[in-house]
This record gives C-alpha cells, sequence and structure tokens, in this order.
C-alpha cells in the first residue's frame, strides 16, 4: 500500500458518513507493514478496552514501537485536553509512541516530544493528502521502527520507568475489573481481588486493588533481582564488584520507586 492509496481509502470511508475510529485500523496497520516490511503491526482490541495502547509494532516478535489512534479530525493529539490523562500517562511508561488521527502523527521519545507530520488534512470536500510531507513521514515510520531502547544509567532513571510501567498496569488492570463487574463476567484476575478483599482490606475497590497489584509485581520484579543467588557466585574480583556495583544501583532504584508511587492510606499502599 503507498501513502496515496492509503489516504484515498480513508477519504472513501471518511466520506460515507458512518465511519468511526475503528474504521480506519486496517488501512494503517497495512501502510505501516508495507513502509517497513520488517515489522507487524498488532492491533489488539482486548487490550485497547483495558486501557493499552491501539497498536504494538514489532520486530521478531520484539516490541520496538506503540501507536494510540483517535479519530480523524481529533482536536487534541497534543494531550492537552480530553486525551491529558491518556497520554501523559502512556509517555510516562512507553519510550517509543506515536499519537495520531490517521492524518496526523506526532511522535515522543522517552516521553518527549520528537517531530510531528501531516500526510493529509481534512477540507470541505473531504480529505486531502499533503505529497510534500510524503518523504519525511517514510523517514519517521522508518526511524520509528529502528529504534531501540537508551542504556539505563542512573538508578533514578530505571526508578522512574519502573513506576511509569506499574502505573499504566495499574489502569489496565482496573479498568480490566472493572468491566468484568459491569458485564458480570468472571476472571483470573477478579478471583484474585475476591481473595484480597476475604482476607486482608475487606472494603479495597477495583482500582486499588489494581494499585496493589501493580506494585507488587514492580516490588518483586525488584527483588527477584536484587536477590539473584547467581550474583554470588560470579567469579573474579572484576565480576564481583561489577555485581556489587549493580546491586547498589537496584537497592537505589528501589528506595526512588518507593517514593515515586507509594503513599500509606488506610492501612493499605495506594498508587500516588
Amino acid at each position: 500500500m503507498t501513502i496515496s492509496s492509503y489516504i484515498d481509502s480513508l477519504n472513501e470511508r471518511y466520506q460515507s458518513g458512518s465511519a468511526t475510529e475503528h474504521t480506519f485500523r486496517g488501512n494503517l496497520q497495512h501502510l505501516l507493514e508495507s513502509l517497513e516490511p520488517s515489522i507487524r503491526a498488532i492491533n489488539e482490541p482486548k487490550r485497547r478496552d483495558c486501557g493499552a495502547p491501539d497498536y504494538i509494532l514489532t520486530k521478531e516478535d520484539i516490541p520496538v514501537g506503540f501507536i494510540e489512534t483517535k479519530n480523524i479530525g481529533d482536536k487534541d493529539l497534543e494531550g492537552i485536553k480530553e486525551n491529558k490523562e491518556q497520554f501523559d500517562r502512556y509517555k510516562a511508561s512507553l519510550n517509543n509512541l506515536i499519537f495520531t488521527d490517521y492524518l496526523h502523527f506526532h511522535l515522543y521519545r522517552e516521553g518527549v516530544f520528537v517531530i510531528k507530520i501531516a500526510i493529509a488534512a481534512v477540507t470541505d470536500k473531504g480529505i486531502k493528502s499533503l505529497p510534500e510531507n510524503f518523504g519525511r513521514f517514510k523517514n519517521l515510520i522508518k526511524d520509528f521502527c529502528k529504534h531501540t531502547g537508551q542504556t539505563i544509567k542512573s538508578p533514578k532513571k530505571l526508578a522512574e520507568m519502573m513506576a511509569g510501567k506499574a502505573r499504566l498496569l495499574s489502569d489496565i488492570v482496573g479498568k480490566a475489573l472493572i468491566s468484568d463487574e459491569d458485564n458480570r463476567e468472571d476472571s483470573t484476575i477478579k478471583d484474585q481481588m475476591a481473595a484480597f478483599k476475604q482476607f486482608l482490606i475487606h472494603d479495597i475497590t477495583p482500582q486499588g486493588f489494581a494499585d496493589v497489584y501493580a506494585q507488587t509485581i514492580a516490588y518483586g520484579m525488584f527483588a527477584a533481582r536484587l536477590h539473584d543467588p547467581y550474583r554470588t557466585r560470579l567469579a573474579g574480583r572484576k565480576r564481583r564488584s561489577s555485581s556489587q556495583n549493580q546491586i547498589r544501583s537496584l537497592e537505589n532504584s528501589l528506595d526512588t520507586l518507593q517514593a515515586l508511587t507509594l503513599t500509606t492510606v488506610s492501612g493499605g499502599w495506594w498508587m500516588t
């Protein structure tokens, strides 16, 4: 699929008058995979309903980037009004991210705005292509798909990244639990919450449980790494010294993570 044929297809669907954000999902997937055949653009509606980004781009089954879509003509791709809470959460958690209304593409790296490019615009006569931007857009997508995350060099950076991912997981779990309750559906996570309410905090809310759940996973990962018995078996003075530095770094990260994410309320741990 070329960019021109992509826009023509969008315009045909848009002109029908009954299109929604989801109408154009397949078009964008085909375009991305055509521009960069080495990746797969996976649209996951079930995860989307829980608050996850609409597309995950993978290369050899490894995620390389994320895309959140809004309807054509969305007025808040800058994320300063109705999209702010969601966009801020994603920017804090995902290091290679695009927000788009299928025509305008805003790229963020490590939560920092990088560039925005429009390949078409909505007019009184429908969607009009902007071919002068096609070359820049191709370069943006190719660069987006080749991105590799930065090496984490400080305890604070690691803690900030983990805290952001914990918040994202909390939101996903919370919305999943609320959806289960609204639709009277059963799930493993719902059963875990029921057991938690029975034995620990009887009046905990779905979002409160989601906070505890996300934090437990985040701290569990730190603790598992920090107390990995393999560290004590490393041979050689240089490797032992390196191991001790890594342990100190993880300990500092854990302290920072606690400061970033936790406060005590009514006897339970809650996300701030």
